[in-house]
Order: structure tokens, then C-alpha cells, then sequence
């Protein structure tokens, strides 16, 4: 694992200043590779490169070149089928120099041209920089495990892991999108292809951006395009699945360094520490976290696997002082990023790093293989009960029944039916869209001081969410929100917290669960097969009945999570009034503080739980405080005036 950055400029040669930038953007990208660091240089093109050595730790130093040097490549990931791909290039007459997976990459782009992602299997990120034809080529892998972001600065084209390393350029512009900060208040991330800055944009998953000039191509090299075709069930299903997993974890226990997993006390991590134990012939190491509060402890469970496959295990109850950890973990996402799992992740990948440089996680279980009960069972059961509306009028209807339920934390759990009757009320591309949001895109425009409009239509991020929703082939309306789950959710919000925690702590993670063939395999499953009568991940159940302790499969999820409603309630709350709440916060040229401060009111004295909300203003706001002390020249929140909320 690695960082990685660079600098094209699209017409000309770069200016001095930005060629010699180039350190000290790679320099900004240190802890995504503390092994060694190199750089590339030419007129009109810059990489550079930190290295975290996994795999030829002697020979794998980069930027790396082609045989006649006309090719210089940038790399961050692995590559699990490096060797095949190096017979396959060697019998066409490539000559290798080293035994890395690097190498395999810049000598098929030789070979095939952009079309080499589409033969590459794994994780990655990288950039190769063609001399030949003046043109430089960036990829991201299948379902965006690996971060790349760009911005186009001044007829420069900058790139890099880390939006950090970007800063570093001396044509920085730093202008806030607060259209993106309002979808970030519902969802509690930032979407794809948008970032907390107006010029900088993420490449998407699954896509490659080539620039020859001006010409700037942006393309889509995979997708899913099978589903509901495999009507298998029972043990054959099961044993395809089975051998997959197996060999999915095995295709990345490849390593010259010290590797172990994540275990939490779910099945997941679970199963890929069973098939970990199985391949290795060994006791794997093992790490896990929890809280004192019994809902966010998973520590018995994850003692439970532990202890049946005798792995050498790491338990640590965390009892976080947020004054000392708060600041790294904002810095490390260089944008809000308002999910607090991303505290435990922080804190078991640093246990994890004091044992191992590698570890496997059990991450895309839940989007591929129907595991979030709470949101797919509803959708499914409003897709069912539509055609008991009639039509626009019963649509209408059902809209302003819902608007008008009641809602109080009193009311029978049964009869909370608001959400419900509003979803019925929408298409069910918004219906998704709503439950997906954390904070409901009317409550998110009410912290911004705009009109509080009840349809998430109104949100500026509504397209691209529900896209995917609306171009998934699937009739069967929980596929289509998986669907959209591993295009939207996953790589915005799982796979970037886990990326940036463990980079944070120098260590890298591999997702066994997220290898592309798995994934196409369980969309071509039918929901029926997934979810049968409702029961979320029936199939890896199956799986986790043959191979890890009973007792384990019967225990209730409890999720990776952090108990951010009682540190504002009582622990923290202290420190959140005086940071939001006060003359000083350098978000109140953006966010409405007095409906903060009665939100903040309702939580601490038990009238509702607003955890989410507060804690998404809180990263905010301290997410604005980095960027003032970075650029303190600008005004206010770190936002230039001509782009901050006019009343």
C-alpha cells in the first residue's frame, strides 16, 4: 500500500513552482508509506511516490519504468494476479527487471493500452505517465478500494491519494462546494465524483481518466451486468460460494511482511478468518476493539472465533479521549466525513499495525449479500405494497399521511408507520434515496438555514445517488438498492474509512468479501435466494454454520459503531458547546446554530436522539477549524466569501 500524486500540465511545460511542489506533496503523503519515497520528473509531467513494501520490498521501489524508460508509473494497491500476468507478458516478449506487482501493470499497459485495468485483479489506484504519446492514463480498481483524487488548477492537472498532498500545490484553490456540504449533512460522506472542494473530484470507481492535451476521457471499464440469473440453491449454491471465498482469501495472503485480520463478532470477518486459518496452516493474528457500552462491544463474539481457530488474538476495550484522537482522525479524511465507526476502525488498526503491516478484513458482505435488514426489509416490503396505491392521487395521498404521523419516541414501534407512507408516496428511486439518508434531506437544508422542502428531490445530491438505483437491470427492488449500495455507500463511506484509518497507521487492508467475482456472483443470486422471508445473509449464514462456532451464528449483529449519542449527552457535550455553539465556531457562516443549539437541547435531555446530526455538525466544524489554521489568510469557516450561505 502505498500514496501516490503527481502534476500533467495540459498545454506546455509546468511552471518551476509547481515541478518542484512535488516533494512536498509527496511528503504530505508520509504515512500512506513510511518505507522509502521516490519521484519522476519531466518538462511537463511530475510523479511522485511513498512506498509501504509488501510485495519485492528490495526491488519494488517506484515510480517504475518500462523497459526503454518511455512509460513511468505511479502505483497504490496490490495486484493479486501479478504473476500470471507477468508469464503471460513474458511470453509476448516483455522483459522483467523486478518480481513486483508494479512492474506487471506499466508492461500491460505496453501490451493492451487502457484496456489493461480490465485484466488487472485486485485493489488499486495508480498513474502511468506515457512519453511517447504525451499522455498520462489514471485508474481506479472495480468497487473503490483505493482513493484517487484530481483537480484541475491553473491548466495543471493534479492527482493524488490524499486531497492533503493536492494542497501542497502552490495553485491550491480551496473554495468549498457547499452544495456537496448539504449532501453531506444527510449522508454523512461525500459522493462520488464530488469532495468538500469545488476543483477537486474523486475518480470513480471502476473508471480511468486519460489526458493527451487537451483531451481529457473519462471511462468506465466494468459494471455489473447479470442478475436473478443463478437459480441454484442449497448446498450447491453453498459450495460455489465456499470455494470462491477460499480462494478470494487466498489470492491475498501474499506477502513479505507480517499479515493478519480484523475479527469483529460478526460472520463476516469470521468466515475470512476460517478460510485465513485453513490457507495458512496457522494460527493467524487477529485483532479486535470495543466500547464499554454493551452495544458497541463486540469483544465475546469476537472471542468466540478466536478462540475456535486458536488465533494469536489482540482485544483492547477503548475508552477514547476525543480531545487527543479527534484532530488525526478529521485530518486523515481532509473533508467531513461524519460516521463515528471510524473511531473504533482508528483505533483497532493502530492495535493491529503494532503486529502486522497486512491485514484482512471482512468488509462487502453486507452490500452484496443482503445484509442491512433495517433498510432492505422495509424497501422490499413498500415495493410490495404499491400496488395498493392508486396511482398519483394514492401517491399524493399516502405523502401527506406520512408528513402528518406521528413521529414521538412514544409511539408503538409498530405503528411508525410515517416513513413508510411518505416512501409510498415517491418512485422508489427516492424512497431509497430516503432511507439511505441518515439525516432526511429537509432536516439537512433546515442546519443550512434554507427552506425545509420534504422531498429528497430537492437535495443536490439526489441524482447521483439514485442513479445507480434507477440504471440497475434487476426487477427485484432489494438488488436494485445493493445495487446502488456498492456504488454509492461502499465507496463513499466504508472503504474510505477504512482506507484512511489504517493509512493512518501505515497499515494496509485487504477485502477478501469485496473480490469482483464474488460480488458478480451475488448479484446474479435472486433476492429470494439472499433474503429468503426476510432473513438477512442467508447464504453466508449457511456458510458460517459449517465453519464457525454456533453459538456465534445465533448471537444478534450489533455493528462496528462508536457511542456517539451518550459522549454528546454527557461526556463530550462540554467540549461540542464550545466548539459549535459559541461566537468563535468556524462553521456559523454555514450552519444555522440556534437549530443546532435546540437539537443539541432535545438530545441531552432525552427528548430525541439527534447523535447523528450533532455529530456530522461537530466534524464539520472541526474540519473548518484544520482549514483555517492551514490557510489562515481566509475568512471565517476557511470558506472565501464569494462562496459562503448568503440569508
Amino acid at each position: 500500500m502505498c500514496g501516490i500524486c503527481g502534476v500533467v500540465s495540459i498545454d506546455g511545460d509546468l511552471p518551476p513552482q509547481v515541478l518542484s511542489a512535488i516533494t512536498a506533496m509527496t511528503d504530505r503523503l508520509y504515512h500512506r508509506g513510511p518505507d522509502g519515497g521516490g519521484y519522476f520528473y519531466a518538462p511537463w509531467a511530475a510523479l511522485g511516490h511513498r512506498r509501504l513494501a509488501i510485495i519485492d520490498r528490495a526491488g519494488g521501489e517506484q515510480p517504475m519504468a518500462n523497459e526503454d524508460q518511455s512509460a513511468w508509473i505511479v502505483f497504490n494497491g496490490e495486484v493479486y494476479n501479478h504473476r500470471d500476468l507477468r508469464r503471460d507478458l513474458e511470453s509476448r516478449g516483455h522483459r522483467f527487471r523486478t518480481h513486483s506487482d508494479t512492474e506487471a501493470i506499466v508492461h500491460a499497459y505496453d501490451e493492451w493500452g487502457d484496456a489493461c485495468v480490465e485484466r488487472l485483479d485486485g485493489m488499486f489506484a495508480f498513474a502511468i505517465a506515457d512519453l511517447r504519446r504525451r499522455r498520462v492514463l489514471l485508474a481506479r480498481d472495480r468497487l473503490g478500494k483505493k482513493p484517487l483524487f484530481h483537480a484541475m488548477l491553473g491548466g495543471v492537472l493534479h492527482f493524488a491519494s490524499e486531497i492533503k498532498a493536492i494542497k501542497a500545490s502552490p495553485l491550491w484553490n480551496g473554495q468549498v462546494n457547499l452544495d456537496s456540504i448539504e449532501g453531506y449533512l444527510s449522508l454523512g460522506y461525500f459522493v462520488a465524483p464530488a469532495t468538500a472542494y469545488k476543483h477537486v473530484h474523486k475518480l470513480e470507481p471502476a473508471h480511468t481518466l486519460s489526458i493527451e492535451g487537451s483531451r481529457i476521457i473519462d471511462r468506465k471499464y466494468w459494471d455489473l451486468e447479470s442478475f436473478d440469473t443463478d437459480d441454484r440453491t442449497g448446498r450447491v449454491l453453498l459450495d460455489e460460494i465456499d470455494a470462491r471465498l477460499a480462494a478470494a482469501v487466498a489470492r491475498r495472503l501474499e506477502s513479505e511482511v507480517p499479515i493478519g485480520a480484523f475479527l469483529s463478532g460478526g460472520i463476516d470477518s469470521g468466515l475470512v478468518v476460517s478460510y485465513m486459518a485453513e490457507s495458512l496452516g496457522s494460527a493467524p493474528v487477529t485483532a479486535s476493539v470495543g466500547f464499554h457500552h454493551t452495544e458497541h462491544n463486540e469483544l465475546e463474539p469476537a472471542g468466540l472465533t478466536a478462540k475456535h481457530f486458536s488465533t494469536r488474538h489482540s482485544t483492547q476495550v477503548v475508552e477514547p479521549r476525543l480531545e487527543d484522537v479527534l484532530d488525526p482522525i478529521v485530518r486523515s479524511f481532509d473533508e467531513p466525513f461524519a460516521d463515528p465507526s471510524a473511531i473504533p476502525t482508528y483505533y483497532v488498526s493502530k492495535m493491529a499495525r503494532q503486529h502486522v503491516t497486512v491485514a484482512l478484513s471482512g468488509d462487502g458482505g453486507d452490500e452484496a449479500f443482503g445484509g442491512y435488514v433495517w433498510r432492505y426489509l422495509p424497501h422490499q416490503l413498500e415495493a410490495q405494497m404499491r400496488c395498493f396505491v392508486p396511482g398519483s392521487a394514492g401517491q399524493r395521498a399516502a405523502a401527506w399521511l406520512g408528513a402528518r404521523w406521528p413521529r414521538h419516541r412514544a409511539f408503538p414501534r409498530p405503528l411508525r408507520l410515517g416513513n413508510v407512507l411518505e416512501n409510498l408516496g415517491r418512485d422508489p428511486a427516492g424512497a431509497y434515496y430516503a432511507d439511505l439518508c441518515f439525516l432526511k434531506p429537509q432536516d439537512a437544508r433546515a442546519l443550512l438555514g434554507k427552506a425545509p422542502a420534504r422531498e429528497p428531490s430537492e437535495s443536490p445530491v439526489y441524482d447521483q445517488v439514485t442513479r445507480p438505483y434507477r440504471e440497475c437491470k434487476s426487477d427485484s427492488a432489494v438488488q436494485r438498492a445493493q445495487y446502488a449500495d456498492m456504488k454509492v455507500y461502499l465507496p463513499n463511506d466504508p472503504l474510505v474509512k477504512v482506507d484512511r484509518m489504517s493509512m493512518a497507521n501505515s497499515l494496509e487492508i485487504r477485502c477478501p468479501l469485496l473480490d469482483h467475482r464474488i460480488i458478480e456472483l451475488a448479484f446474479r443470486i435472486p433476492t429470494k435466494t439472499k433474503m429468503p422471508n426476510g432473513k438477512p445473509k442467508s447464504l453466508l449464514r449457511g456458510l458460517a454454520e459449517r465453519r464457525l462456532p454456533r453459538k456465534l451464528v445465533n448471537m444478534p449483529k450489533r455493528g462496528f459503531t462508536a457511542p456517539t449519542g451518550a459522549w454528546l449527552a454527557r461526556e463530550y457535550a462540554g467540549q461540542f458547546r464550545d466548539d459549535v455553539l459559541t461566537g468563535q465556531a468556524r462553521s456559523r457562516d454555514i450552519i444555522d446554530t440556534a437549530r443546532v443549539a435546540r437539537l443539541f437541547d432535545e438530545h441531552r435531555r432525552g427528548a430525541a436522539d439527534h447523535s447523528f446530526a450533532l455529530w456530522a455538525v461537530w466534524m464539520l466544524e472541526r474540519w473548518a477549524r484544520q482549514e483555517e489554521a492551514a490557510c489562515p489568510g481566509r475568512d471565517g469557516a476557511g470558506v472565501p466569501a464569494t462562496s459562503r450561505r448568503v440569508a
